[in-house]
């Protein structure tokens, strides 16, 4: 077993370990891509029924013109990745998985627009690549775009090929593994344009994974006044407390109602968060909100599961404003600059190589980590000559 647990987070610095793997030279027409190889429950206990995840071998995609060929250096776990094996968005196996990736460019297509991209730069981006051209790109919301699903690049690989508008260069002071961590943050930027928070506000956020902690941080930079994190396990309550959470409750063994009102003076948050994707948690997020507050669903949910909601209570009466999250448009130039000043380390600390990642998805499903991240290929920060050192723990 080759899995490590790691904290690879300084700034990029030279090596001299031996394993290579450069991104310099023709790539292979084959390229092997962790991906879901049968559906179902991935916790489930009946062996014959749980879900499973491998190492399948693809066919490279072709370069486009305007394409941009990226040697994986990282590819992050997701919470969202255990519902591809229970069939969310279909069940033809093998689906490839991976979209929170960074990585060195390897090659550029001959129609490469962008003069800020050149072979061997250290780079994250969008997994989904918006056509700019259908109507709800045309009119500002690229989230609907009537293509986005035509264009399936999975990055948990030895590489992937990306459009140039999905890819963008990673700050000198964030190193690959921390870049890996460009499309969550692009999430958290994406709740905190769907809250209009206003410094002052009262926020909770709901759930203490990393979309939830991430956002705290965030909102924290807006100004968000009573910032409160609703979560019941005790260490990623403390976690939240170390990232500028002023309160946590313990939703299981202490009333919510009854420590919001002694929170906010009886008035209620101003925006209340759910990063949790809990039908457990959701139903009574609503009672929390003050009179006109922002409720903002940002995660995923069950299908199957429909939110109770008496409409003269909250709408008529509260007037609550409900939204959710589905994509982040327009948010990677923003999380691409506030990274650096984020605090990425606790979710960095357990790396798996990438033959392991069947057990780095056992890993995640354990919550023993924040994050579990898989090592697509050993890359220097330079990306080319030798691999980043691992610190075992």
């Amino acid at each position: 077993m080759t899995s490590t647990t790691s904290a690879e987070t300084a700034a990029p610095t030279a090596s001299t370990e031996s394993t290579v793997t450069t991104p310099a030279g023709n790539p292979s027409r084959d390229v092997e891509t962790v991906a879901i190889t049968r559906i179902g429950n991935l916790r489930a206990s009946d062996a014959g029924q749980r879900g499973e995840v491998g190492i399948v071998t693809f066919p490279a995609h072709e370069l486009g013109p305007e394409d941009v060929r990226i040697t994986v250096a990282y590819a992050a776990i997701c919470g969202s990745d255990p519902h591809l094996a229970e069939g969310f968005f279909g069940t033809d196996v093998p689906i490839g998985l991976g979209h929170e990736i960074s990585g060195v460019i390897a090659e550029l297509g001959p129609g490469v627009k962008r003069t800020d991209l050149a072979v061997g730069d250290r780079v994250s981006g969008n997994f989904i690549r918006f056509c700019g051209s259908c109507a709800p790109c045309q009119d500002g919301r690229q989230q609907f775009c009537e293509h986005a699903g035509e264009y399936n690049r999975p990055g948990m690989a030895r590489s992937v090929v990306w459009h140039e508008s999905q890819v963008y260069r990673l700050p000198e002071d964030v190193s690959l593994l921390q870049g890996c961590l460009l499309e969550p943050t692009s999430v958290a930027v994406r709740i905190a344009d769907k809250t209009r928070v206003r410094p002052g506000d009262r926020v909770a956020i709901c759930g203490g994974g990393p979309i939830g902690q991430l956002t705290l941080q965030v909102m924290r930079r807006y100004g968000a006044s009573s910032l409160t994190l609703i979560e019941p396990i005790a260490d990623r309550r403390e976690l939240g407390q170390r990232f500028g959470a002023r309160h946590v409750v313990d939703p299981v063994n202490e009333s919510l109602a009854d420590r919001a009102g002694e929170i906010t003076g009886g008035a209620g948050f101003d925006v209340v968060i759910d990063a949790s994707g809990s039908r457990h948690a959701v139903a009574g997020l609503l009672d929390i909100a003050a009179p006109g507050g922002m409720v903002v669903y940002g995660a995923m949910y069950p299908e199957d599961y429909e939110l109770p909601l008496n409409l003269s209570d909250y709408l008529y009466r509260k007037e609550l404003t409900l939204t959710g999250v589905f994509v982040s448009p327009y948010t990677f130039p923003r999380a691409v600059r506030i990274l650096e000043d984020l605090d990425l380390e606790p979710f960095l600390q357990s790396v798996f190589d990438f033959e392991d990642a069947p057990e780095a998805f056992e890993t995640h499903l354990s919550g023993t980590y924040p994050k579990v991240v898989i090592r697509c290929n050993r890359l220097s920060q330079g990306g080319t000559e030798a691999a980043e050192p691992a610190r075992n723990r």
